[in-house]
Order: C-alpha cells, then sequence, then structure tokens
C-alpha cells in the first residue's frame, strides 16, 4: 500500500525490508531520523554510539560476524568516521555494510558546506544517491547487494532536501538474507602493510567492475527530451529541480549511483547533444569528471558552487523564464535563532560575558550564547575542539590572557570527542577550565540519549557515565558541579578555578528546559508598577521577555519561572 515517508524513514523502511539486524549511529541533522525510525522495528537493533567512528566500528563488526548492517551520519561526522572508513575500503565486508550520509547544502544547522561525494572516490567506495523517498527505500536496499556483490561497504549519500521532504513510497516485507558466517582471514582482515599492499589492487580491480555494473544499471537512466540542443546529467535533488523546470523538454542523464561514474554512457549521452549542462549541488563533481573525459561541458559557470539551487534558478540559468512571484508589501521582521526560554545555557553565558571572559565554544545549542545579546563565545570549530583548542590558548597565552579564558562543551559533545582533549590538557598540565553545560540530553539534534543520561535510544536503563568520576579517572582534580539558575555561586567559582595553578573541570549541570520529566514552577509575573524599565532582565535574551510601553513584559506562555531574569531585577519588579 502507497504511503508518504520522508526520505529519511523511507531508508529505514529500506533497511527493515533488507533484512538489516544492527543500527548504529550519531544524532546529526539532517541524518537522524533514519536511525530513529529504524529504532521503531523491533527486528533491527538500533543503538546510539558516542561518536561517528565508534559507530561505523561497529556497525563493521557485525557486518563481520555475518549480519547486515547500517551506520548513520551527518557530512561532518564522516569526517570523524574517515578513519575506519578508508581501511574497510581495503578490507572489504562480510555481510552487507550500507553507510549513510547526510549533506547539508546551505547550512541549515551545520558549520559548513561539505560535499561527501569527494569521500567516496578517495576512499573508492561506491556512493548512491537518491533524489526521493522512493529512491531512498529502493537505494537502501540495493546498497546490500551491491555491499555483498562487490564485498565493499557501500555509501548512501542524502542531503537536506530529500532527507527531509515527503514521496510517495510503496513498501514491501522483510526479507531476512541468510547469516553469512565469519571465517578467519588475517590476510584480509589484519590491515597491516604486507596484508594491505595485496589489497590495493583488490580495491582498484572492485572499483573497475562497479564501474562497468553503473554502465547497464536501471539508476543511471536517460530520458528522453525534445529538445537535443541541450542535454542536462544530475542526480539527487537536482535532478527534481531540472525535471520541474523543464519536464520533458531536454533529455536528462539521472545519476542513481554518483561514484564510480559510467564513462562510456556519459560519453554516448553528451554525443547525442548539442550542448552538455552539469547540474549539481556544491562542487563540480560530475563536471570534474566529464572535464577528465574530454567533453566539453557547462557547469559551475553557471550554477554556484555555495548554497543550494532551486527550480527557478536553473530556469534561469539555462535561460528559461522563471514564474513572477508574489511579494509581500512589508518587510518580515527578522527571527534569528535563540535559546529556548529557561535554558539552563542562558544564564551561564550571562556570567562568563560579565567576568570578560575569553570562551572556546563548540558545536550545540549552546553554541547559540554567540548571538545578541549575550555574546559570549569566541570560536566553535568541530566536535571537542573548545577543550583541545583551549589547552593549546592557555599554553602560549600572554599574561593577560592567563586566567581568563575557559572551554564551553555539552555532556554528548564532550563524550564524543571532548574527553580526549580533556586527557590532553591533564597529561601536558595546562591550568585550563573546561565547563561541561550538562543539559541531561543531546538537546540539538532534538533530545537523543546519549551515554550520559541514563537511557539508551529506545528509552531503556543502561549504564549512566559519571561525569565527575570520568573527570577525576584522566586526571583532573578539581572537578566542581554548579546550578546554572544560580548565577552568583556560578562567578564565584568560575573565578575560583580559573585562579587554580592547576586544571579544573565545572560541570554547569540543569536538564534542558524542554524535557518533558522536567517540571517548572510556572511563569514569572512582571509588575509594571514597580518596573523601572532599566531593561537590566533583557540583557538575558530570554524571548519570554518584552518591553511594552517602557515596561517589562512577561509571555506566560513563553516563561517557565527559572527565576534568572529575578536575579537582575534591582527593583523586585519581577515575581
Amino acid at each position: 500500500m502507497k504511503t508518504l515517508m520522508l526520505g529519511n524513514e523511507a531508508v529505514a523502511r529500506g533497511l527493515y525490508e533488507a533484512g538489516c539486524c544492527f543500527v548504529s549511529s550519531y544524532p546529526g541533522t539532517p541524518s537522524t531520523e533514519i536511525t530513529e525510525c529504524a529504532a521503531e522495528y523491533e527486528e533491527l537493533y538500533a543503538e546510539w554510539a558516542p561518536n561517528e567512528k565508534v559507530a561505523l566500528e561497529a556497525a563493521f563488526g557485525a557486518s563481520l560476524a555475518g549480519k547486515r548492517s547500517f551506520c548513520g551520519m551527518k557530512h561532518v561526522g564522516l569526517n570523524v568516521a574517515a578513519d575506519p572508513l578508508f581501511t574497510i575500503s581495503y578490507t572489504g565486508v562480510n555481510a552487507g555494510l550500507l553507510i549513510g550520509v547526510a549533506d547539508d547544502a546551505g547550512m541549515h544547522s551545520s558549520q559548513n558546506e561539505q560535499d561527501s561525494r569527494h569521500y567516496a572516490r578517495a576512499a573508492k567506495l561506491p556512493m548512491l544517491e537518491p533524489s526521493d523517498a522512493a529512491e531512498a527505500l529502493q537505494f537502501a536496499k540495493l546498497g546490500y547487494e551491491l555491499s555483498e556483490q562487490f564485498d565493499t561497504a557501500v555509501l548512501l549519500k542524502m542531503c537536506t532536501r530529500v532527507s527531509h521532504s515527503q514521496s510517495v513510497v510503496e513498501p514491501g516485507e522483510r526479507v531476512l538474507p541468510e547469516r553469512k558466517r565469519y571465517k578467519k582471514d588475517p590476510a584480509r582482515y589484519i590491515m597491516m602493510p604486507g596484508n594491505a599492499k595485496k589489497r590495493h589492487p583488490v580495491v582498484e580491480a572492485r572499483t573497475r567492475a562497479l564501474a562497468a555494473w553503473a554502465e547497464t544499471a536501471d539508476i543511471n537512466r536517460v530520458e528522453p527530451g525534445e529538445d537535443p540542443s541541450c542535454g542536462i546529467i544530475t542526480s539527487s535533488t537536482c535532478y527534481q529541480y531540472v525535471k520541474e523546470a523543464f519536464q520533458d523538454t531536454y533529455p536528462v542523464l539521472k545519476l542513481g549511483m554518483i561514484w564510480p561514474m559510467p564513462e562510456q554512457k556519459i560519453k554516448d549521452f553528451a554525443a547525442s547533444v548539442q550542448r552538455l549542462v552539469v547540474v549539481e549541488e556544491l562542487d563540480r563533481f560530475i563536471e570534474a569528471y566529464c572535464r577528465s573525459l574530454g567533453l566539453s561541458v557547462s557547469g559551475k559557470d553557471l550554477f554556484s558552487e555555495i548554497g543550494e539551487l532551486s527550480q527557478n534558478v536553473v530556469r534561469e540559468k539555462l535561460g528559461a523564464a522563471v514564474p513572477t512571484g508574489v511579494c509581500l508589501d512589508e518587510t518580515i521582521p527578522a527571527r534569528p535563532p535563540v535559546m529556548c526560554a529557561g535554558c539552563p545555557h542562558r544564564s551561564l553565558y550571562y556570567v562568563l560575558k560579565k567576568l570578560k571572559l575569553t570562551v572556546l565554544g563548540d558545536i550545540g545549542c549552546y553554541t547559540l550564547g554567540a548571538v545578541a545579546p549575550l555574546n559570549a563565545v569566541d570560536t566553535t570549530i568541530c566536535m571537542g575542539a573548545s577543550v583541545s583548542g583551549l589547552h593549546g590558548f592557555v599554553k602560549v597565552g600572554e599574561e593577560e590572557t592567563a586566567g581568563r579564558t575557559v572551554a564551553v562543551i555539552g555532556d554528548s559533545t564532550f563524550i564524543h570527542s571532548g574527553v580526549t582533549g580533556l586527557i590532553n590538557i591533564a597529561y601536558n598540565g595546562s591550568d585550563a577550565t573546561v565547563i561541561i553545560l550538562d543539559n541531561s540530553i543531546t538537546g540539538m539534534t532534538g533530545h537523543q540519549q546519549n551515554p550520559t543520561t541514563g537511557y539508551n535510544l529506545k528509552g531503556d536503563p543502561c549504564t549512566k557515565i559519571d561525569l565527575e568520576s570520568l573527570c577525576r579517572a584522566v586526571g583532573i582534580r578539581r572537578v566542581r558541579v554548579v546550578d546554572p539558575y544560580d548565577m552568583e555561586t556560578c562567578q564565584t567559582v568560575i573565578k575560583e578555578e580559573l585562579s587554580a595553578k592547576e586544571p579544573s573541570v565545572i560541570i554547569s549541570r540543569r536538564p534542558c528546559a524542554l524535557l518533558k520529566y522536567v517540571k517548572h514552577p510556572g511563569p514569572i509575573h512582571s509588575d509594571p508598577e514597580k518596573c523601572r524599565g532599566c531593561k537590566a532582565c533583557m540583557n538575558i535574551g530570554c524571548p519570554a521577555i518584552s518591553m511594552a510601553g517602557g515596561k517589562a513584559k512577561i509571555d506566560g506562555t513563553l516563561c517557565v519561572g527559572c527565576g534568572v531574569c529575578q536575579q537582575l531585577c534591582k527593583f523586585d519588579a519581577l515575581g
């Protein structure tokens, strides 16, 4: 029975139907829902791993044991998983191994625009690229067939538009393949130089075999057009833009396998049209391949290497009329991202700003401490970089920076890749102060559990990492816990730890205000008679507070009663 599915939901359905048994991922938008949806199938074991490297290694282990497995992540997560990725290309697999990666062109929720197609070519692994939910399901199943046929892990590349848009899907039945028994094979699985040298020719032969398969594969198809003056090569969501813009006007070569590409099919298609155009987002990946074949092709001379494309951009750049849109008479005011009302990070950042500290930040919703009016974060690079960067900053810092710099990192991010930076601080001895913002959840990607929460992906109780004990175990003797709602205590503790002549950790612990189990006292009320209009309460940037008629106004539908604003008001106007 046909139904509507998100692209990510369809991938999960494909895993189910293909007989996948093991799923290990780390949440990252826009990939998160694949694993969350997979966890809803009882036949699949699904877990959140501490990071993407661990997730891929676990998925490879399940494949080695003879069960089809999956590992999912966003594009920057593939950077973390790159270490095992490149070596798994050499070893091959036992049972099928599918690796899902979701790119974020347009940087809707990411720190960079990264084109994961380069990983497929660099690691010499096949990559499938669906253009809608139906193909997401189909390609997930196909990925396992290719994985076992060609003895390779297979990359499934999603993107924000395909992951988070719905289209019609026709679900099928689950088919569980016979388990592939593990057989010892040291020459294949022990990647020391002598063995690896023998595996490299195998990888190159496999790539040639996959390229030959791509020549006749149905997922690489030519769709005829009425006007051969222009032929378009495209894939993924750009295929949808091209078809919506031109329907059957121009011939289209749609690539479902983006690596390796079908050389002869591309050459034959180019010979059948007068002008060859590549429509792709971000880098000139297909275009560069076409040029390597000696073809004359247009691509990034027309389309930007920055951001997403659209139907109208495709129309405009290829000389077609662009439909006239409807413009609003009024300018819509900007709505910058902001931390939620009652967010425990807000008050902590207020203290850091008040102390005029240099703050090395990390990846999470607490990155919003960088925006006005708090403006409390100086850097944000990647997962764990705040802690590692703090060590270097403190080690070479001048006198004016001594005792004036901290790192902030969330509990999930700390487990992901912050703990190794803390080990480095303890081992190499810098007087660094790390603040772990423990909101008891993985907040930014939608409240996923992590090893510090005491619950697994399915909500079952599990081992809970004790952050205080962990920090002490790696060599940090000074570990303090504070409630971020108590700003006076926070300020005192931060000053004390910054003055200490040894490494220290402050754990700012208060659950995310949006968690269902968190009980709030109820909204605070403003007294216009007592309010002097000083706007001190506005300095924390809480969305529940505004000014009306020169007086502070509390939105009772947003306010949770955290009491932080009350600590700023000197006139008892908030109660």
